[in-house]
């Protein structure tokens, strides 16, 4: 059965709809949990360490790719709402086209001076050559992993959300099969896992790009088109929330690997490598359901259905709550077999990951309503609110608790550091959501 932007949408129909972005997310994010089981197994603990180190960087570029997806998909989602699809075909090909050009921008100036990125992370010489070698690798491929990303919120855009999940399912299988044979087969060490993911985010951009610039039966389709600045602005400044989400995720996370090397030297690294890899599939079905339920929000703004609008608020609200729960549950409980596939051959670096990760698993309790009201304020083109929860939440509060806790608790202090920024910001998101409830009418 299709299921259309312009539809009402119970608890089924909108589970249904959101499903394969929440895939999505969760297969994207397996590319690095892959290199890091990959890595840690069969390459060692500092290659792991060097890995960790360096992701955090690739993630700030990437971060680009998350801002024209989520604040173009809402704009362009909001003209198709309004019935003028042309002008959101062009809208959706200037957008495309401007971050392939920012992409290998990034790649050049990445590839130079990755070296000197390593060593300003705070790379020693253990560990400073691995990561110029994963770093140079994957830089080469960032415009594929921008484009992958932002084309995720275009497919659900395009009312085409199960071809962006099968299109994700097979890169992701790709990265896998990859990584299998350029480290496992032909032991090629940290060159083949970044190989093996640039190859996998290559394809599932390629695809899309092919798909979009042929006719198809979507709602958006792929053309030569100029550079509409205002539009551009718009998108950005709407879609800068999820900028500001991923360069603050990755300054903070260079903030950790500081804190840890000082306080556990690589083996602490390690262990936040394996808790970040939870915390990419927990954070993903938070992320890739408000992806997903974003562009009918917008819509449904767009054409002012606003009785729509409020059964769309009222149900994410009961399904991220839940969502909540059963997260916080499963990654308490599963904290130790989690722990012992990536780092079950070296016991107290197991001991730490466990203990880490348990602390760690309370930040799942208030994060995804701050990820679907920050993205609930991108649907409505509310761009400054929305990057406002995001710089409070991601970078000023995270910052804060990262340089103080550990000064008080110790170890313990850096794994509760998230838990104490999502309350703060939880606050925030609340009163923003009340206040401006009758001004959008969604409540």
């Amino acid at each position: 059965m299709t299921i259309r932007l312009s539809d009402h949408f119970n608890y089924p129909r909108l589970l249904r709809f959101v499903l394969p972005s929440v895939l999505t997310v969760m297969v994207i994010s397996i590319y690095s949990i892959v290199d890091g089981f990959f890595v840690s197994n069969l390459v060692g603990k500092n290659a792991f360490a060097a890995l960790n180190l360096i992701y955090p960087l690739l993630g700030a570029l990437g971060a680009f790719g998350f801002m024209i997806g989520a604040g173009g998909s809402a704009l362009v989602s909001l003209t198709l709402g309004q019935g003028d699809s042309s002008r959101a075909n062009r809208y959706f090909s200037m957008l495309i086209w401007v971050q392939a050009a920012a992409g290998c921008l990034f790649s050049v100036i990445g590839f130079i001076w990755m070296p000197d990125f390593a060593q300003m992370l705070g790379a020693g010489p253990a560990i400073l050559q691995d990561c110029v070698v994963y770093g140079r690798t994957l830089i080469l491929a960032i415009s594929f992993f921008m484009l992958q990303n932002s084309f995720q919120s275009f497919f659900i855009a395009a009312e085409k959300p199960k071809l962006g999940l099968w299109v994700s399912i097979s890169a992701g299988l790709c990265n896998i099969f990859l990584d299998f044979l350029l480290v496992y087969v032909f032991p090629l060490g940290l060159f083949g896992a970044a190989l093996a993911t640039a190859l996998s985010q290559a394809a599932g951009a390629l695809f899309p790009l092919l798909y979009f610039a042929r006719p198809n039966g979507s709602l958006l389709r792929l053309t030569w088109a100029r550079i509409d600045f205002r539009a551009l602005g718009r998108a950005c400044l709407n879609g800068s929330s999820e900028m500001m989400t991923g360069l603050s995720s990755s300054f903070v996370g260079m903030l950790y690997n500081f804190q840890l090397l000082r306080l556990a030297a690589e083996d602490g690294v390690s262990a936040y490598g394996v808790m970040m890899y939870v915390n990419f599939v927990f954070m993903a079905c938070f992320i890739g359901y408000s992806a997903g339920v974003a562009p009918v929000v917008g819509f449904h703004y767009g054409a002012g259905n606003h009785q729509e609008l409020k059964n769309l608020y009222r149900k994410s609200m009961v399904v991220v709550s839940l969502g909540s729960a059963v997260m916080t549950a499963a990654a308490l409980l599963l904290a130790a077999p989690i722990s012992r596939v990536f780092v079950g051959y070296d016991r107290q670096l197991l001991e730490l990951t466990i203990h880490g990760m348990k602390l760690y698993a309370l930040s799942f309790l208030v994060c995804g309503f701050n990820v679907f009201a920050s993205a609930f304020f991108t649907a409505l083109n509310d761009g400054l609110r929305s990057a406002l929860i995001s710089f409070l939440r991601t970078l000023l509060f995270q910052t804060a608790a990262i340089l103080t806790l550990p000064r008080l608790l110790g170890l313990d202090g850096v794994w509760l550091s998230l838990t104490a920024a999502e309350l703060a910001a939880a606050l925030v998101s609340a009163a923003l959501l009340w206040k401006n409830r009758r001004r959008y009418r969604y409540n």
